[in-house]
């Protein structure tokens, strides 16, 4: 991944700008304008170069919308172009074929140009068909060359530093659709694909079922070749994703742990454009019955993301999200909860509900697995005791609040007419006595 290029501005370009600047209707500021312009061998002021890439940028992406190789190809630069750098956008094209696209554009938003080379910083914005609500965004950093017959080309496109990896970087695309579902592979057969895309089509109904019909009722699945091209979709190392078999991620923030977190400020103009994220490795030890639960559980971040904000905690997202996993299975506590099971047992029974740092990734597993236990046990219970359209309605009051502060209170006192110190006494008696 390459940084962005430091570059310095030419001295006349400096130049054109300070002759310019001067007073209006001035002959010799005009006079010495257009000289410093032709000394510097004709090239457009920064301000016309600019308009000039974005105009290219706009035929680049009309051409894979249109899948016309030649348009692309027009708009890359030669592989030598660059010292040591190769364009790569070409064998990328053919990657992203098998995507279907609805759109697909990019916004300069930085642009720093040295003569005939520039670097530019582009907002790449894509839509699945059929899918997608809102776009994906994906932060690109631009190597841009110039020549005069063929103006501003490509020579590289790389995530920036605040970007990602995206799919079509890591191979060719394949595309299986199902009833409810879209699964993106690399690496991958279409026959392997499908399997995710029946499992998928199964946690679609599930998760309307619990929670409701107020979601696209679709996902998008995306299974990278390995744990490493996993780690590059999210941005993150791939130790910390070692033995998580799947996460969501949403145009509003990341889902670290599974979950999306999006930032504080409360609701959204419209879904955004989630995928689930598979990790192909711990995934593929699952059984079926395990790999069942883990695509319901994701689905449900995906049908709750509107409700889900600052205001959430890790607990009931997640505890919500693995109650609909579990919720037809017949599985017991125990069976659900092994690790608080044993804690139980050796009374070390939990004396809080989990807090968001006990879902944190760390060396000790257990205390990540008690609190994905807790928080489904916390969830259960008011679904036991309140009723399963009571859980929906605590889970929705959480998130209407917008803010962390005073949410949970807010919304026990409204929907359960209980308190945080009440509930979690019940809580501590309801674990001790289905794990006791």
């Amino acid at each position: 991944m390459a940084g962005r290029r430091r570059t310095t501005r030419s001295r006349c370009g400096s130049g054109v700008r300070r002759g310019l600047s001067g007073r209006a209707g001035v002959p010799s500021a005009v006079a010495l304008a257009l000289a410093l312009l032709v000394g510097c061998g004709g090239n457009a002021p920064p301000d016309a170069a600019r308009a000039d890439v974005q105009r290219m940028l706009e035929r680049r992406a009309a051409a894979v919308v249109e899948r016309n190789g030649a348009a692309y190809r027009a708009t890359e630069a030669p592989t030598s172009s660059v010292a040591g750098q190769l364009a790569t956008g070409a064998a990328e094209f053919v990657n992203l074929r098998g995507l279907p696209l609805s759109s697909w554009s990019y916004d300069l938003t930085a642009f720093h140009r040295s003569g005939d080379r520039a670097t530019a910083e582009a907002a790449l914005r894509y839509r699945i068909r059929g899918y997608d609500q809102a776009p994906v965004t994906a932060v690109r950093t631009l190597t841009l060359v110039r020549d005069d017959d063929r103006g501003w080309r490509v020579a590289a496109d790389e995530p920036s530093k605040k970007g990602t990896e995206q799919l079509w970087e890591q191979g060719r695309i394949v595309a299986v659709r199902g009833e409810r579902s879209l699964v993106l592979g690399v690496g991958r057969s279409a026959k392997t694909l499908r399997a995710y895309a029946g499992l998928a089509d199964r946690a679609v109904p599930a998760v309307t079922e619990a929670w409701g019909e107020d979601w696209a009722r679709r996902v998008v699945v995306v299974v990278p070749e390995s744990l490493e091209g996993m780690a590059g979709l999210l941005g993150a190392p791939a130790s910390g994703y070692r033995g998580i078999a799947a996460v969501t991620t949403g145009e509003v923030s990341e889902a670290k742990w599974g979950s999306p977190r999006p930032e504080a400020g409360g609701g959204q103009a419209e879904a955004p454009a989630d995928r689930i994220v598979v990790n192909p490795d711990a995934y593929a030890v699952l059984g079926d019955f395990g790999k069942q639960v883990v695509l319901t559980h994701e689905t449900t971040h995906v049908a709750t993301r509107a409700d889900t904000n600052a205001a959430t905690p890790l607990w009931l997202s997640e505890g919500y999200a693995d109650w609909v996993g579990y919720r037809t299975t017949g599985r017991t506590a125990p069976e659900v909860a092994p690790e608080l099971h044993r804690a139980v047992a050796e009374g070390r029974a939990p004396a809080a509900l989990p807090a968001d740092s006990d879902f944190g990734f760390s060396d000790d597993a257990g205390r990540l697995a008690r609190a994905y236990e807790g928080g489904w046990l916390a969830c259960r219970l008011i679904a036991d005791h309140w009723g399963e359209v009571r859980l929906d309605e605590f889970y929705r009051a959480v998130g209407a609040h917008g803010k962390r502060e005073g949410a949970v209170e807010g919304a026990m006192k409204e929907v359960l007419n209980t308190t945080p110190e009440k509930f979690t006494e019940r809580w501590r008696e309801y674990v001790r006595g289905q794990l006791g």
